[in-house]
């Protein structure tokens, strides 16, 4: 049944759409639009994307490495070796401020050295939509909304698939200045079963420098925060580990508010090889201490096919 339900939330986002009289159609990128020049952000890719419409598409790698120990059941558990993510989000953009944005999917490798089993699956599925309540090209300011179901469609062996769903609300702003960029997202993650998942909150920011036409220079901020502790009845880690928070997994930890915060800082850049197409790549690595989470360091390469 799980496997059904997000293609019905695709086809009723596109029907309810087309039937509201809403060209499907995308803004080019010509003078007129003052969000020509934006690009996306490249840490925290679940949550923080762009507050702009647009229809793209976005493969992404992640190779994450895992803390040599990390803090469960009252001690330091070796772990260490790393993770591997291969995804594709995309974005379909009915007009200028609605569009259909799938945000969470791909393939999980896991490989770590220690205690844990080394396996693979597939990620959950998630999709929704996003509406900007503001678009002012003269001023170059955005701000949108959106809203996103979570379904627990992956392979609990790499800790998905674990609870009813969820739904995410995310806030994303966006401001152009002279060749600078400064974007930010807040949200929650708001799980259907508490006893499974933690109830989570985060905070992006990006600030970004287009040194030249095409090169531009990036440095990002995230923030993830335990706000409700799951009951550690989801994935087998959930009543032994001390933290709960993250952009890919969520673990249901009955302590994960004994060291609830998790910060990140991520350095990069991004090349524009044309205006439809660029490429990404940051290093990513936790500022709160690495044993209190599953990241270690964490590379993460990306492109963006914009249409």
């Amino acid at each position: 049944m799980k496997q059904h339900i997000l293609p019905t939330l695709l086809l009723a986002c596109a029907t309810a759409a087309t039937q509201a009289g809403t060209p499907l159609v995308t803004v080019p990128d010509t003078p007129m639009n003052g969000f020509a020049d934006a690009i996306l952000p490249i840490s925290n890719p679940t949550y923080h994307g762009s507050a702009v419409p647009k229809t793209n598409i976005h493969p992404i790698f992640m190779h994450q490495q895992h803390p040599n120990k990390v803090n469960a059941a009252g001690t330091q558990v070796p772990v260490g070796g790393d993770l591997n993510l291969i995804a594709v989000q995309f974005e379909f953009a009915f007009n200028e401020r609605l569009s259909l944005i799938a945000t969470k999917d791909g393939y999980i490798d896991f490989n770590p050295d220690q205690t844990l089993q080394q396996t693979n699956g597939f990620a959950n599925l998630a999709a929704g939509l996003k509406y900007a309540f503001i678009l002012d090209h003269e001023k170059q300011f955005a701000l949108s909304g959106s809203a996103v179901l979570e379904v627990p469609t992956g392979n609990r062996d790499v800790f998905q698939g674990y609870g009813n769903g969820a739904t995410n609300l995310l806030l994303t702003g966006l401001k152009l200045h002279k060749g600078w960029q400064f974007s930010g997202s807040a949200g929650v993650h708001l799980p259907f079963d508490s006893n499974e998942e933690s109830t989570t909150g985060f905070m992006s920011g990006h600030v970004s420098y287009h040194v030249t036409e095409k090169f531009v220079p990036l440095i990002e901020l995230n923030w993830f925060r335990v706000l409700s502790e799951g009951k550690g009845q989801g994935a087998p880690l959930g009543p032994l580990v001390e933290f709960d928070s993250s952009d890919l997994l969520n673990l249901g930890a009955s302590n994960g508010k004994l060291n609830k915060d998790a910060v990140t800082l991520a350095a990069g850049a991004r090349y524009k090889f044309t205006d439809r197409f660029n490429v990404g790549a940051a290093y990513e690595a936790p500022l709160t201490d690495e044993e209190n989470g599953l990241m270690k360091s964490r590379i993460t390469v990306d492109a963006v096919f914009t249409f």
